[in-house]
């Protein structure tokens, strides 16, 4: 059953290029994501990073569908070992001296597994944590 894309939306105190910067840049993105051996946001080009708990590491498979510099970028996100496939997009918005993140990650129904790790509930808190804690720290820093 198609379940609603989960989207979570932050403001953050900085100019849509430094956002943009930290979403891109692989040297920026281990402070607040993921570590991520290579990035390029060129459509087509494919990235792999592995993450988790203590418990249980994932590696997560991505590759670039959509990019518009400055504005989105949307990713394919996709587990090595787990059937389904789910699409991360970042969108941002310019507001005064300050910029709005919407982040929207549809597909989450598609993971053919009952791991706790794969519930809706799951990626909710850990794109809050991201988005709210995570990269709000680094970009106001």
């Amino acid at each position: 059953m198609k379940q609603e894309p989960f989207i979570i939306e932050r403001t953050y105190h900085a100019t849509p290029e430094k956002v943009w910067k930290a979403l891109t840049d692989k040297d920026e993105m281990k402070e607040w994501y993921f570590n991520i051996e290579s990035f390029e946001p060129k459509v087509g080009f494919e990235f792999t990073f592995e993450a988790g708990n203590e418990d249980k590491r994932y590696k997560h498979i991505c590759k670039i569908t959509d990019v518009e510099p400055g504005k989105k970028l949307r990713y394919s996100w996709r587990y090595e070992g787990v059937e389904g496939i789910s699409f991360v997009t970042f969108e941002l918005f310019p507001e005064g001296g300050s910029t709005k993140v919407k982040l929207t990650h549809e597909g989450l129904e598609s993971f053919k597994t009952d791991h706790p790790d794969f519930k809706r509930e799951s990626f909710m808190g850990g794109w809050t944590f991201i988005l709210g804690t995570s990269l709000k720290n680094y970009i106001e820093k």
